[in-house]
């Protein structure tokens, strides 16, 4: 037995119907296809348009002797180069070990793309020398102790030699902050500093222009004691050793220093024996 014909309704509700899926059929067709022309324009804007094609998208500043071009050297950019490809740490790590800087902070721009480099020179404090498998090798130090290499030094157009007749032997990087703690009082002594000197173990000796060579000891918690000896002791020493030359003088205690005076003329009294204490 055949069925009858549908009621009008119940037809229009099934075109209805049909009419949404074909509907919701294009939505995800035209999703599909906007995703991908997303997806592929940005692609060529990262792999084309956030990218350095030439120097002249490398910003510097900050430094008054090191230029883009020995910036650019240094941190061995080659272009192209695609933003997203570089690491800023890595280039801040090779810059700071190139270059004669104590700070850097890289930052990647987009619009425009450039790379921004914010560079702080390293100030030198004292010329300085420090023993290799090649032997000595002659350089310098900074505010913070680090070692300048002559070459680095002598980086920059700008470049001169630095003011200082303090010079440093037997630089370590593990007395860096012995090291600092002396500069930083360097002006506090009483006496001119002319010599900072590291032996291999570490023992650390000053040479004043009013004392001479003194034995400040390992370095440790009592450094800043000894400091205030030795300031003390250019003050007083003169006056009572005469003017007699001064071999050394160990503050290794600063409790009881140990003055080292030249062996007297035979048949003489000397005014004070060697290795004497001062009160």
């Amino acid at each position: 037995m055949s069925s009858g014909p549908q009621a009008p309704g119940v037809e229009r509700r099934r075109q209805l119907r049909l009419q949404r899926r074909q509907e919701r059929l294009r939505n995800v067709w035209r999703l599909l296809v906007f995703s991908a022309a997303a997806a592929g324009l940005g692609y060529g804007l990262l792999r084309q348009g956030w990218t350095l094609s030439s120097p002249s998208q490398v910003e510097i500043s900050g430094s008054e002797r090191v230029s883009r071009e020995q910036a650019i050297a240094a941190a061995e950019l080659r272009f192209p180069l695609p933003l997203l490809n570089l690491d800023p740490r890595l280039v801040r790590s090779e810059l700071l070990e190139a270059l004669p800087v104590e700070q850097v902070a890289v930052q990647r721009l987009i619009l425009p793309p450039r790379l921004r480099i914010e560079l702080v020179d390293r100030k030198v404090v004292a010329r300085a020398e420090r023993r290799t498998a090649k032997g000595p090798e002659q350089g310098y130090i900074d505010r913070l102790g680090h070692w300048i290499s002559s070459s680095q030094q002598a980086m920059g157009s700008g470049a001169t030699q630095p003011e200082t007749t303090i010079r440093v032997q037997g630089w370590q990087d593990r007395i860096r902050a012995t090291l600092v703690e002396v500069m930083e009082r360097r002006d506090d002594l009483g006496s001119p500093l002319k010599l900072i000197r590291f032996e291999p173990d570490g023992t650390l000796w000053l040479t004043t222009t009013t004392l001479g060579e003194v034995k400040l000891g390992e370095p440790d918690g009592e450094l800043n004691r000894r400091l205030d000896v030795l300031r003390y002791l250019s003050g007083e020493l003169p006056k009572r050793v005469k003017g007699q030359a001064l071999r050394s003088i160990d503050l290794s205690d600063p409790d009881q220093p140990e003055l080292g005076l030249p062996a007297p003329p035979a048949g003489s009294t000397p005014a004070k024996p060697p290795g004497q204490g001062v009160d």
